[in-house]
């Protein structure tokens, strides 16, 4: 209508009265969980004797009155008639009283009365057919299940703190959802370009053809041109090879990898030829920090300080001859008492010296398979729980899981950052111009 005092159109349009049934929805949620009437409703309960949480708790009963009323509203809408409804008479179809069930939630285990119809064709959203658990009872499973909780464990922990009654096999199930997620996951496109990548494996006990044999778990990780790490994927194998590793590069390239500038790796068998068959003009670069680790594994405990002082003359040199200048004086001092020291640094000489051609800053990002190493030592931490795997399969669902926890507590989707990237960027292209995506 016209407000002739003001000289405005006061009609209220379709669509404006949508933002006021929500308002008027708002206020009465707020009204019911006005303190006062939160208040009384614990006055009650207090007096009634019944406790806060628990099977038989407040809030358990309140789960209950609310998951009946939604699914008695789903009834209505099904139906398309309220109880009792005149309406509802020739129409068909009708209900027919109900049945109970019960599911879990956080709150422990709720009993419930499910509504049914004549025909049979009702199919609650809220609840379900055949579903027994509501909430976030699968998403705990899968949470301790990706910090290394085994079965067992997660059973006791459920069946303690939600009174839920989780058998091995259930919790089993529940986290075999993320098969075809996995699978998804080991398929999906990756980029081009990957500047740097790292590789590298942690060892494994898995159960294969009746007895558990070591096995090596290949994590790759790629440093997309943004200076984000992310997981490529991981490989399972028992033994390593020049054909092992020529079929995941493969499997890289197919899902669309056209080009690495800089492989990090550490004493991979057959790595190296590998990725000069599949990627020709990828440089490869030893890890340092590995080959330092493990020249150390010689050297007796009273000595380290000294020698790791007198290895670093050798990787912060400015050239390759000073480095092998630095190399002759620790065979001098050093070579007669500790010869593996210096037979472990003439072994990875030709794989390590490509690092002396880089500038410092590009140096500190690739001179080390930390990056990698840190995510790995983090599955070490919930695969260790495990006294060995009852299958490959068994094993990557773990794997990808404690993947997934890391990439969401390290930077979400988009992967993880790598400091002083720009910097490292501008060398790179000047290194090897014309093979970064502008």
């Amino acid at each position: 209508m016209i407000d002739t005092a003001a000289g405005k159109d006061t009609h209220v349009s379709k669509d404006q009265s949508v933002p006021d049934t929500e308002a008027a929805a708002a206020r009465r949620l707020a009204e019911a969980l006005d303190a006062s009437a939160i208040d009384a409703l614990l006055a009650d309960a207090k007096a009634a004797g019944t406790p806060i949480d628990g099977a038989d708790g407040l809030l358990n009963l309140m789960t209950k009155a609310v998951l009946e009323r939604a699914l008695q509203a789903e009834m209505t809408h099904h139906l398309g008639y309220e109880r009792d409804d005149p309406a509802g008479r020739g129409s068909g179809n009708s209900r027919n009283g109900s049945g109970p069930k019960t599911v879990s939630t956080t709150n422990g285990p709720v009993t419930i009365s499910v509504p049914r119809d004549r025909n049979g064709e009702f199919e609650p959203k809220i609840v379900p057919k055949r579903a027994r658990r509501v909430g976030q009872i699968d998403e705990i499973a899968l949470s301790c299940y990706a910090r290394g909780m085994s079965t067992r464990d997660i059973e006791a922990h459920l069946l303690e703190v939600y009174g839920i009654n989780a058998s091995r096999e259930l919790i089993s199930n529940i986290t075999d959802v993320v098969t075809d997620e996995i699978e998804i996951w080991r398929n999906r496109p990756v980029d081009e370009v990957y500047p740097i990548v790292y590789i590298d494996g942690i060892r494994i006990k898995v159960r294969d053809k009746g007895a558990v044999t070591i096995k090596v778990a290949h994590l790759v990780i790629g440093v997309d041109v943004d200076g984000r790490k992310h997981a490529l994927g991981c490989w399972i194998a028992e033994a390593e090879g020049a054909k092992f590793w020529h079929s995941v590069l493969t499997q890289l390239r197919n899902r669309g990898l056209r080009d690495i500038l800089i492989a990090c790796c550490d004493g991979l068998t057959g790595l190296p030829e590998a990725i000069t068959g599949v990627f020709p003009d990828t440089v490869v670069q030893t890890c340092v920090v590995h080959v330092i680790r493990n020249a150390m594994r010689f050297v007796s405990y009273q000595d380290r300080k000294t020698i790791a002082k007198s290895m670093r003359a050798i990787y912060t040199a400015p050239t390759v001859e000073a480095a092998e200048l630095a190399l002759k004086d620790l065979d001098t001092e050093w070579g007669r008492q500790y010869p593996g020291v210096i037979d472990v640094w003439r072994r990875a000489w030709n794989d390590f010296i490509p690092f002396l051609d880089y500038p410092p800053e590009l140096r500190r990002v690739v001179y080390t398979t930390n990056a990698i190493e840190s995510i790995n030592f983090q599955l070490r931490k919930i695969t260790k729980t495990r006294g060995h795997f009852p299958s490959d399969e068994a094993a990557m669902k773990l794997i990808y899981l404690g993947l997934r926890n890391i990439s969401s507590k390290r930077g979400g989707e988009s992967g993880t950052g790598t400091w002083g990237w720009k910097t490292a960027l501008n060398t790179l292209v000047v290194l090897f111009p014309g093979r970064l995506p502008l």
